[in-house]
Order: structure tokens, then sequence, then C-alpha cells
């Protein structure tokens, strides 16, 4: 009776033998399990470590990036701060003289009339001029002095009248803004950058004049920053240049001249009158789909080395959208021109 019962032990004791091998056949199965799912989590963690430091090392570059820029841009508002004022002394210098030429050319002209109407008047009282007078007047060629004079008057007249202008261009594109808005003719702001860019525009040895068109709709006074938005144009305008003179690479004069570079200028209410549109468009290279979608972002530029900083557009959006509220936008077709479009709320 003890044998079975022995043998009964023995068959429980190797079934929980077994039990106990495959359990820890199990816990080793689960341990290798868990060793290669801890091995994943620290691959895991090892790469989402190392992304995040590479983030973290691209984040505090971009931050440089930004404050370089941001120093940069300070570093620009104050020269052109400067500038302005500088560059508007100056022209305030200039009118003085100016002024003071342009004031004694009317008198002048006057003494000059009345000084050939009275030598016209010996003429006619004493025909028989002595042969001393007679060779000086053939010397002078007074009969050329007579026609030429008043020409060289009217001339010195219109060279006053235009450095006045141009004066007074670069006085009111140059003006300091304040902190407050001010009431602004945006059609005077456009002239004026045009006159500033005339050298620009004109033609020279390698093609004709560049056309520029002005649509001028009938606008109201706008509340802004003139200085900034003088700045936006001479962007705009400066860029729509910079295309057409891409646009002729290659070319003759004669071809340009067949297809003239034109500048277009827009400007009108929107339909509700609540908005002021301002379009310029150029008939240049174009710009690329993709170049578009980065154009306004900061430090993008497509600008080579020597060529300006590139940040011009960036400046610009910054100004319409920040500073007025307002939206600029472009449509462009590659080979065909763009437009630039700005939009400014009337209140």
């Amino acid at each position: 009776m003890e044998f079975v019962d022995y043998q009964q032990e023995i068959k429980e004791l190797k079934k929980a033998n077994r039990i106990l091998q495959k359990q820890l056949e199990r816990s080793e199965v689960d341990r290798v399990k868990l060793e290669e799912t801890n091995e994943k989590k620290e691959y895991l963690l090892r790469k989402v470590i190392g992304e995040l430091k590479e983030y973290q090392n691209n984040l505090e570059k971009r931050s440089h990036e930004l404050e370089m820029m941001l120093l940069n841009l300070q570093i620009m508002q104050n020269k052109m701060s400067s500038l302005g004022s500088l560059v508007a002394d100056v022209a305030h210098e200039i009118n003085n003289p100016v002024g003071f030429i342009a004031g004694n050319l009317t008198p002048a002209q006057e003494y000059i009339q009345n000084l050939l109407h009275l030598i016209e008047l010996y003429q006619k009282t004493y025909p028989q001029a002595s042969q001393e007078i007679q060779e000086i007047i053939k010397e002078m060629d007074l009969e050329y002095v007579r026609k030429d004079l008043p020409k060289l008057i009217s001339s010195m007249r219109e060279g006053t009248n235009r450095i006045s202008s141009i004066s007074n261009s670069l006085r009111t594109f140059s003006r300091a803004d304040t902190e407050q808005k001010v009431m602004f003719n945006l059609h005077e702001g456009i002239d004026n950058t045009l006159l500033i860019l005339k050298h620009r525009l004109k033609d020279n040895n390698t093609r004709p004049a560049i056309q520029v068109v002005r649509n001028y709709g009938d606008l109201p006074l706008l509340l802004c920053f003139p200085g900034q938005l003088n700045q936006v144009f001479m962007n705009l305008l400066a860029n729509a240049i910079d295309a057409l003179d891409e646009a002729n690479s290659g070319l003759g004069f004669d071809e340009i001249k067949k297809n003239p570079n034109q500048i277009i200028i827009d400007t009108a209410p929107n339909k509700d009158k609540n908005h002021v549109l301002i379009k310029i468009q150029d008939n240049g290279v174009g710009i690329s789909a993709d170049i578009q979608q980065k154009m306004f972002e900061h430090l993008f530029t497509t600008k080579s080395v020597g060529k300006g900083t590139g940040l011009g557009l960036s400046i610009a959006y910054q100004i319409i959208v920040q500073k007025h509220r307002g939206t600029l936008e472009v449509k462009s077709v590659l080979g065909k021109g763009s437009e630039f479009i700005i939009s400014i709320p009337l209140s």
C-alpha cells in the first residue's frame, strides 16, 4: 500500500515538475519578449531623444537667424531713419539755391527781352553801324544769340523746375513716420517714387524706355504711415524693373521695342468702398508657383550676392499686413509677367 502511495506521489511530483517546467519556459519566453520590448523602447527613446535634440538645435539655429534678422532690420531701420533725415535736410538745402535761381530767372528773362528789343530799335534807327560794331555783330553771331538766349533761359527754368521737383520728391519719400498714422495722398507717393526711379526707367544702350501706365482712380486720402508705404512702392516698382531687365536678357534693342517693357499701375476703391486697391503689373519674366508660395517669408530671397538683401518683399508684406491691416497678394505666370495687389482698409 505504501508503494502505491509513493508511485502516486511521484506522479504528482512529476506532474508538478512539468507544470513548473512549462511555467519556467513561459517565463523565459516572456523574459525574452520583455527584453526585446525594452530594447525596442530604448531604441525608440534614443531615437526620440535624438530627434528632439536635432529639433532643439534647429530651433536654436532658427532663433539665432531670427535674432540676427531682427538686429539687421533694426540697424536698417535706424540707418533708413538717419538717411531719411539726411536726405530731407539735403533736399531742403538744395531747394534754397534752386529757389534763388528760379526766382531770378523771370526778371532775367525780362531784362534780356528788353535788351534784345533795344538792340533791335538801335538797328532800325541806325541801320548803318560802324565797321567795328559790324565786326563784333558778325563775331558774336547776334542773330543766333537773339534766337538762342530765350531758349537758354527756358532750358534753365526747366532744369531748376526738375531739380526742385526731385528735391520735393526726395523730401516726401524720405519723410519720417510718427507713432500715429496721418492722412496721405497715395498717388503723390507713387509719383514721387517713380520720379526717384526715373534713371532706371529711361532708355539706355540696351533697351528703350520702360513705359509706365498710370490708371489712377478717385481715391480719398488714406490714414497710414506714408514713409512705410513709400518703401513698399519702391520695393515693388524696383522689383518690376529688375524683372523687365531679366526678361530683356539676350534680346536686341529692336526686339524689345516690338514688345515694349511696361509697368501698369491701377488704383481704385474696392466695390464696398471700404478698401483702397493698388495694383502694380509688369510684363517681365514672371514668378514660378514654387517661389510664389515662399516669396513673402522671412529670410527668403532669390537675389544673388551683390544684388541687394532680397528682403524687400518680406518687409513690404509686414508693412501692409501688420502695420496697415491690409493684404499683399501676387498673381504671376512664368514668362508672362507679374501683378502685385495691395488692399488697405480705409478705416
